[in-house]
């Protein structure tokens, strides 16, 4: 089957930032070393804010968050051949994911962050998690997802400036 005639997996990413400017990076456990901010699929008929706030639950164990932005694009991705056919993630069924990012302000303590999964169905996808810099997270992705990271950071770079500043952010 010719990829190229696959759809988009609708999906929501979320650039959760702490009161320091920081964003939630997390270790991806079936790829040691490759590290990414939350992200998960749309379900058919969700709202995707309602989608955002349940992959956040899911994802790191709590949506104690405020959304702040919304990246004015929609951004795409393609799936690489080896996520793509046979055993790939999707068995073939997309071509890529577009996804709808947001930016948000997480309200909580460090504390309350588990990659336990104990709000996920699945497995639970990440063994670490750690704030970084905005800046640095698309050195920290896997190659096909970087020039969705450096938009999400071209967009979301003031946002994380007016964090560290201490101003007021919309809610």
């Amino acid at each position: 089957m010719d990829p190229l005639t696959l759809s988009y997996r609708a999906c929501v990413g979320l650039c959760l930032f702490n009161h320091d400017g920081l964003v939630l990076c997390a270790e991806r456990r079936d790829k040691p070393g490759a590290w990414q901010m939350p992200q998960g699929g749309i379900q058919k008929g969700e709202d995707p804010v309602a989608a955002a706030m349940r992959e956040l639950k899911e994802e790191i164990g709590t949506n104690n968050a405020t959304i702040i932005a919304e990246h004015p694009e929609l951004l795409r991705y393609e799936f690489p051949d080896y996520l793509q056919y046979r055993n790939g993630v999707f068995r073939g069924k997309y071509r890529g994911q577009e996804q709808r990012w947001f930016a948000l302000l997480f309200q909580g303590q460090d504390s309350d962050v588990s990659l336990a999964g104990e709000h996920d169905p699945e497995d639970p996808e990440f063994t670490a998690w750690k704030w970084t810099p905005l800046a640095q997270t698309p050195s920290l992705i896997v190659d096909f997802k970087r020039p969705v990271y450096e938009s999400v950071v071209a967009a979301f770079s003031p946002l994380a400036e007016a964090i560290k500043r201490g101003e007021t952010l919309p809610s």
